[in-house]
């Protein structure tokens, strides 16, 4: 049934036919006011010539022509079905194509709308037929009365199609009438997003296209038109990594047909541009095949061929129980005829599509197949469920000690009540959660779709007694026998990961100083009289040992040691320098007498200290933990320190340990996901506040994923310092050579390396049994 083109024709001829059509549509809506409710199920839009755009709306069954009307802001078309419902996967289909931009499909009570947004007001006609409603845009506005051209084939799907591996055979050309105008070109672009293009240069823009899908082949057929000898030819494709393999064009008769062979999953769009037909094969991205195979229907029945006009549904449905020798029911409300010609089906597909097209469903149980409409087969099932329900009601109750070996009886109680808060610690515990990734999956699992229904309501129960860890369930025998599985699933032996790790600390230490003092001395024997001119010294003197010309032994009249230091003159018990910049803890130091006027002397002392090291410590704590339980241990020491209040002194401790903190996780792949903590921490002693050394601390925390008996170095950490310090007099430290008497030089060069390396290991049942 037709409704014309906006604006409504004008004349007798088309008041007549508008009544006309009025009359009919209020007659056939009358008629189907009892009819069953329909599923929109589908949207198919092609491009046309002449930049006109058509969209066929599927349903499950016959529909009655929608009422429609237009918007002019925004430019809108909408078509109401009443007793229709949206059965589209998406409630948007984006299009773009010519003047329209997007179909939304929307449902309310009884009746689903469907609106098309178009990028500008133009002509629309509406066609009904059948289960189909087709919608022919145009792209300009037409003079009043003009008639319409007529509606070409669908040409593109929004829907992806999976391809079939089918060889083509090249048909031979039907010949037969004279040839139309030339294809132009055809050629082959790849997308930025690695689509394949498929550009075809027609003849001018109104020659006609059609586009179907064939197995694995994409087929366009150009209507009325002759291919020149060069462009009849094969282009391989296949290096350009699109779905497209190869296209090969050829004459048709009065007809130019190309055929796009495809290698992968793919969805396809067709739109035409003034003279250039585009037909472009996006491939499929990972989620949509995901989605597409989880959709897909396997048939693997036995195929057979059906070849029948008008014949009884019921006919059919013996022939097809006769062929596969199963038992078939079928509903009193199960009638009416049908026309199918299906060749080399599975017998199952074919049984599929006799039902959708009857608005039928099927139930199997063993052998025997259940038919009848969809409502009336749902009506039975809810009838059967309230009948095992109450069955339920009334059957006995029983009681059984379930024991429990390595879970805890408490938990799985609680579990089985539906404690939703026991969600987390049933996956931690020992006995649960022991295959990782898989029992935390099969834990949530349980809990959503059991909670509150593991046990019959208002009848079941479940206590435990903590001594013997045993189970004490009350409920039907239906129940108890879930309950046994479910606790024979959970109280499993936790699987076992040994994590050992070592911590290396590697350090390179050098250090050189060199450092003068030299000043004025005066004797502190009797004679005053020195004649050792070199004597050794070391810090806060500069003495010299030796003889005096008195005494045989090296005395003075006094009995003292000959001494020659450097004092001051006024105050001779205080060191008297010129310079005093020595090294600091001098391992070597040395005298020189410069000069000797009477009992004075200039002395001069040289320091010197040079220290390396190198050392190595190696820590490698080992703990071993069940599966998702955290485990910690610790060695070092305990520093104490005071602390002052007004409760007096107290003495508390400070930490300066080694410790490793690990959570492991058990993939299913016997993989293992570690959250870590390893800290080092060790005093200082070189470095002291209040008697309390300082704490250098070292810590990772991490998570990583490791293979079973892996080794993973989780992190290190260089240091390198270097210090030069220099002391000196001003100005004549810095004179060339003799600037070397007035000041203090020290370098040093410390390098520490810190590594921590982890391996864990899936411990065996029987190792862990060993154990």
């Amino acid at each position: 049934m037709n409704s014309p083109y906006r604006p409504s024709p004008r004349g007798l001829r088309g008041t007549l036919r508008w009544m006309f059509q009025y009359v009919a549509l209020l007659g056939m809506s009358m008629g189907a006011a009892d009819a069953a409710a329909v599923d929109l199920t589908d949207v198919e839009f092609a491009a046309q010539p002449g930049n006109r755009v058509e969209i066929q709306l599927l349903f499950s069954g016959p529909v009655n022509a929608p009422q429609t009307f237009d918007t002019v802001s925004p430019a809108r078309i909408a078509l109401d079905f009443e007793g229709v419902a949206n059965r589209l996967e998406r409630r948007s289909v984006p299009i773009g194509v010519g003047p329209v931009h997007s179909l939304v499909a929307v449902e309310a009570s009884d009746r689903a709308r469907v609106v098309i947004n178009l990028n500008d007001s133009v002509p629309y006609r509406v066609t009904t037929e059948g289960n189909r409603v087709r919608v022919d845009i145009d792209a300009r506005s037409e003079p009043e009365g003009a008639p319409p051209a007529p509606p070409a084939p669908t040409v593109a799907r929004a829907q992806p199609r999976a391809p079939a591996s089918a060889p083509w055979d090249r048909p031979a050309s039907d010949g037969g009438g004279a040839p139309g105008p030339s294809v132009r070109d055809i050629d082959f672009r790849r997308g930025p997003e690695g689509e394949g293009r498929v550009l075809i240069r027609l003849p001018n823009a109104t020659t006609r296209v059609t586009v179907r899908e064939q197995g694995s082949r994409v087929i366009v057929d150009i209507v009325d038109a002759a291919l020149p000898q060069r462009l009849f030819r094969r282009l391989d494709v296949v290096d350009f990594a699109t779905p497209v393999v190869a296209i090969e064009s050829r004459p048709k008769g009065r007809n130019v047909e190309v055929n796009v062979q495809t290698g992968s999953d793919f969805e396809y769009m067709a739109y035409q541009t003034d003279d250039l037909f585009t037909l472009e094969l996006r491939p499929l991205t990972s989620a949509e095949k995901e989605r597409l195979a989880r959709e897909k229907v396997v048939y693997d029945g036995e195929r057979l061929s059906l070849n029948f006009q008008d014949i009884e549904v019921r006919a059919v449905l013996q022939l097809l129980a006769d062929f596969t020798d199963l038992n078939l029911v079928a509903s009193d409300s199960v009638g009416g005829n049908i026309t199918l010609r299906l060749k080399n089906v599975p017998w199952d597909q074919a049984l599929d599509i006799i039902l959708k097209t009857k608005n039928l469903t099927k139930r199997q149980e063993g052998n025997v197949i259940m038919i009848g409409p969809f409502d009336e087969i749902v009506g039975h099932e809810e009838r059967t469920l309230t009948a095992d329900q109450r069955l339920e009601e009334l059957a006995p109750i029983r009681s059984e000690f379930i024991p429990v070996k390595f879970a805890k009886a408490a938990e799985i109680a609680a579990f089985i009540r539906g404690a939703s808060s026991l969600q987390s610690s049933v996956s931690s515990q020992s006995g649960l959660g022991a295959t990782g990734r898989d029992s935390r999956q099969f834990d949530r699992t349980v809990s959503e779709s059991t909670k509150d229904s593991i046990l019959t309501p208002g009848r079941g129960s479940v206590t435990f007694d903590e001594r013997t860890n045993t189970l004490l369930v009350m409920d039907t025998s239906a129940r108890l026998d879930q309950i046994r599985e479910i606790v024979a699933r959970l109280d499993i032996p936790v699987r076992q990961v040994m994590i050992e790790s070592r911590v290396v600390i590697a350090n390179n230490d050098f250090t050189r100083d060199l450092g003068v003092r030299f000043g004025l001395a005066t004797s502190m024997g009797a004679l005053y009289n020195n004649e050792m001119l070199i004597g050794g010294g070391l810090e806060g003197n500069l003495t010299g040992r030796g003889d005096y010309d008195a005494g045989p032994f090296g005395l003075n009249t006094a009995g003292e040691p000959n001494n020659s230091i450097i004092l001051n003159p006024v105050a001779t018990d205080t060191p008297s320098l010129l310079v005093n910049l020595p090294a600091t803890d001098p391992s070597g130091a040395v005298n020189f007498l410069i000069g000797k006027v009477g009992s004075y002397l200039l002395q001069l002392e040289l320091s010197a200290m040079q220290r390396e090291g190198r050392g190595e410590v190696i820590s490698s704590p080992r703990v071993i933990t069940s599966d998702q339980k955290e485990a910690r241990i610790e060695v070092g020491k305990k520093i104490p320190y005071s602390t002052t209040s007004q409760d007096g002194t107290n003495v508390q401790f400070e930490n300066a340990t080694l410790s490793l903190t690990v959570t492991p996780a058990i993939t299913p792949d016997d993989r293992i996901i570690m959250d870590l903590v390893v800290t080092k921490d060790e005093p200082d002693f070189s470095r002291v506040v209040d008697g309390t050394p300082t704490i250098n601390t070292r810590e990772i925390e991490t998570r990583v994923l490791v293979d079973n008996g892996e080794t993973v170095v989780l992190g290190g950490v260089y240091e390198r310092t270097k210090v030069f310090a220099k002391e000196q007099v001003p100005w004549l430290g810095d004179v060339p050579v003799l600037g070397r008497l007035f000041k203090q030089e020290a370098r040093e060069d410390n390098n520490s390396e810190l590594l921590i390396f982890v391996t864990p290991k899936i411990l065996k049942g029987d190792l862990v049994g060993n154990q």
